[in-house]
């Protein structure tokens, strides 16, 4: 699969986390700095997302950091219930 902007790159690594591929949706909302990415999965996978402590979904966001940092952009990943 090519990764060809940070929407795609966040499905992606949701896909590979989660059991039921088919929910994991991902929306962005762009603003003039900065870009919401938002992840709505499974409720039953929720906490595959999110990880131990959070640190699955902190790993998520570096990854995202860097991603938008090479594209000089900011983006900002919220995970939804």
């Amino acid at each position: 699969m090519e990764v060809t902007t940070m929407k795609d790159l966040i499905k992606y690594i949701a896909q590979a986390l989660v059991d039921n591929t088919d929910a994991v949706e991902v929306s962005e909302v762009v603003g003039e700095q900065t870009s919401v990415i938002e992840l709505r999965v499974a409720k039953e996978d929720l906490g595959k997302v999110i990880g131990k402590q959070g640190r699955t979904a902190k790993a998520m966001r570096t990854i995202l950091s860097a991603a938008s940092t090479k594209l000089r952009k900011r983006a900002v990943l919220e995970i939804i219930e």
